[in-house]
């Protein structure tokens, strides 16, 4: 099986509860054998559940690296960004909006808005969202076109390192996760798809255009 971002070879890494995992040889990222996704419906009630109240404070302060992230970078006037799988509780978009900023929610399974993907943007936000990503190729590419030249995409997540003890991660006990990147994986992006460049604070990947 090859891995879905940048097709190197996948070598069987873990069988966790019936759920294969392969390694990148490539890219070394971690990724769930297909077999394995649960279904549209399945993982659309597994978000569902999800308590993602915006007014909650714990769930503002969660989200509070990339937001300040994005202020630090950018101005409220004359920018437009775009929340891209912001969930049943856009919270980033919330905060932003709060601050002044011009910013559009998108998400497949609750504001699927096909407009917006038709427009082009200053920066994307994507918190907790990659991982989800079942053809991860496919979307770092749309995300790519949907920035204007100089845009910035933001991406919060776990990343997966050569010293995690994968069986024991609690990242990979959410089904819905079926991709931990590797940071060779947001490399293979900058030498692949087009970004100039990436760098990483914290949990936050910053891939510019």
């Amino acid at each position: 099986m090859n891995c879905n971002l940048c097709s190197g070879k996948g070598e069987p890494f873990h069988k966790i509860n019936d759920i294969k995992y392969y390694k990148c040889s490539r890219c070394n990222s971690i990724f769930m054998d297909s077999q394995n996704y649960l279904t549209y419906e399945e993982e659309k009630g597994r978000y569902e559940k999800h308590n993602n109240d915006v007014e909650d404070i714990r769930y503002q302060g969660f989200v509070s690296d990339i937001v300040e992230e994005v202020k630090k970078q950018w101005d409220s006037k004359n920018t437009l960004g775009l929340d891209f799988g912001a969930g049943t509780g856009p919270v980033i978009t919330k905060l932003l909006r709060d601050d002044g900023y011009d910013i559009e929610i998108y998400d497949p399974f609750f504001w699927d808005i096909e407009n917006l993907l038709n427009k082009n943007y200053d920066y994307i936000v994507t918190c907790e969202v990659i991982e989800h990503f079942h053809n991860p190729l496919k979307e770092f590419e749309l995300l790519y076109s949907l920035l204007k030249k100089d845009g910035k995409l933001y991406c919060k997540t776990e990343i997966y390192s050569d010293d995690i003890d994968f069986k024991n991660w609690y990242y990979k006990d959410d089904q819905t996760h079926v991709f931990f990147y590797h940071e060779k994986a947001f490399k293979w992006m900058v030498e692949n798809i087009g970004y100039k460049s990436y760098s990483i604070v914290d949990r936050v990947i910053i891939l510019i255009k």
